[in-house]
């Protein structure tokens, strides 16, 4: 396996570059703050930036927990990628992640050894600087598809970017902001998405009334509970899963929030 390292200062955009990184040098996977990516799906870790404090963000970016640790070295031995890309914010936090996971050593004049400074202007540093302090948004080099379970009830934003014919395919990053960023909490009243839910209903044809709007947020998941009469003569079930399908979407669109269940209860025809 040849692993590579990228090496930058924390928010100069170590994560944004990485998956281009990746297509130009022909690397299949990246370590990166807690997870493993193969193949532009997550395939094990928990992300450093689902962590309550700074302190515990850096303790998963290290994989210090034993059994996240072997979960991880587990999942790449058993994918088995020809090439692996590891981030960090210095050579000695690299080699600590490389040496936790059993990962073969990097020389350390080894032109696989890369710093952020290689590979980016010193103007899109200050941007990723910005976005990091300004505004507490992070990267991870992973479609928000591959992280809704991993960040249910987070703001997500994905980032898509579209390369010439030459260059290949479309590429997407997420943006995350998270628990631990310095500059608060994130607040949605339940008000808010009631009314985001009244007002969807009141636009659609087949959906006669809301009754109520249900609410379950927990750590790991965010439930809505939508109870909601039919309108005579439209059918039953395409109506509600259509419903289904809009609320999940508008919320999504209106507050990028992620929702990872929504529940439609009928209780009669209107």
């Amino acid at each position: 396996m040849d692993v590579y390292t990228l090496v930058g200062k924390s928010g100069t955009g170590k994560s944004f570059h990485a998956m281009n990184l990746c297509k130009k040098l022909g690397v299949e996977a990246i370590i990166d703050d807690g997870l493993f990516i193969y193949k532009n799906s997550v395939i094990a870790g928990v992300s450093a930036k689902r962590q309550d404090t700074k302190i515990g963000a850096v303790k998963t970016a290290l994989f210090l927990n034993d059994e996240m640790q072997r979960q991880v070295s587990e999942a790449i031995k058993r994918e088995k990628p020809a090439s692996i890309l590891v981030l960090g914010t210095s050579e000695e936090m690299v080699d600590k992640i490389i040496e936790r996971l059993g990962l073969p050593a990097v020389p350390p004049e080894s032109p696989r050894r890369i710093r952020i400074e290689e590979i980016t202007t010193e103007d899109e540093r200050i941007a990723a600087h910005r976005q990091r302090n300004e505004y507490g948004k992070h990267v991870i080099p992973a479609p928000s598809l591959q992280l809704k379970r991993t960040f249910a009830g987070y703001f997500m934003d994905p980032l898509r970017f579209f390369r010439g014919k030459d260059q290949g395919a479309s590429s997407e990053r997420t943006v995350v902001r998270p628990a631990y960023s310095y500059l608060g909490e994130y607040f949605v009243a339940e008000r808010v998405i009631d009314d985001i839910i009244m007002c969807l209903a009141h636009k659609t044809p087949s959906i006669g009334r809301v009754i109520n709007v249900i609410q379950k947020p927990k750590p790991d998941t965010y439930r809505l509970k939508v109870a909601i009469k039919i309108r005579s003569g439209y059918p039953v079930w395409p109506s509600a899963m259509d419903f289904q399908k809009s609320v999940e979407e508008a919320i999504e669109k209106m507050t990028a929030f992620n929702v990872t269940e929504i529940e439609i209860e009928i209780r009669g025809i209107n």
